[in-house]
């Protein structure tokens, strides 16, 4: 795996440590997401994706963030029960932490630094959308919103960026994450 993430410190939601290497050889995809967001509903779909694919490779990996809206405004333990109350969450779920601005956290850094740019939907108008109530990226690679999706392939490699308006079954989506699974 990648050197340069594989070690970085990690929490899961429950407070135990671990890394991105104890999920070496893995595809995963690293969601940042919220409890009470408009987009909240994607956990059903994150959820999809991890079943049909797990057994092949895919981990979906959840990073609860506060940073837009407060739309994340619990505890971990809060937010744990929401996501498998609400949603039957069974991907690995991680302590909340920050994704964007002063206290980023070295994975996020890493992410945004490597894919500076979200692939977005066609006909998305979601960023317009968030100008419109005033909400810009400060930074060009910040995180735009919650539900911004990154794919890691099975060396550590970030290889793709989706904005926060694909959805878990878009086929750009699927088709990036088939083609890593794909690969040896």
């Amino acid at each position: 795996m990648n050197e340069k993430i594989a070690n970085l410190p990690l929490k899961r939601i429950d407070g135990t440590e671990t890394s991105l290497a104890a999920f070496q050889g893995k595809v995963l995809l690293v969601v940042n997401v919220a409890s009470q967001c408009g987009l909240t509903p994607q956990y059903e779909g994150l959820e999809k994706l991890y079943k049909d694919y797990q057994a092949r490779g895919l981990v979906v990996m959840g990073f609860p963030a506060n940073e837009f809206g407060a739309q994340e405004p619990g505890t971990n333990t809060e937010i744990q029960e929401f996501c498998r109350s609400r949603f039957g969450i069974d991907f690995p779920m991680f302590s909340k932490i920050v994704v964007k601005g002063e206290g980023q956290h070295p994975l996020y850094q890493h992410l945004t630094e490597t894919l500076p740019e979200a692939r977005f939907p066609a006909n998305s108008a979601m960023r317009a959308r968030l100008e419109k109530h005033g909400v810009k990226q400060q930074k060009s690679n910040d995180i735009l919103w919650n539900f911004e999706k990154f794919l890691i392939n099975r060396q550590g490699d970030v290889v793709a960026r989706f904005s926060p308006d694909t959805s878990p079954d878009d086929p750009t989506l699927t088709q990036a994450i088939e083609a890593e699974l794909a690969k040896a």
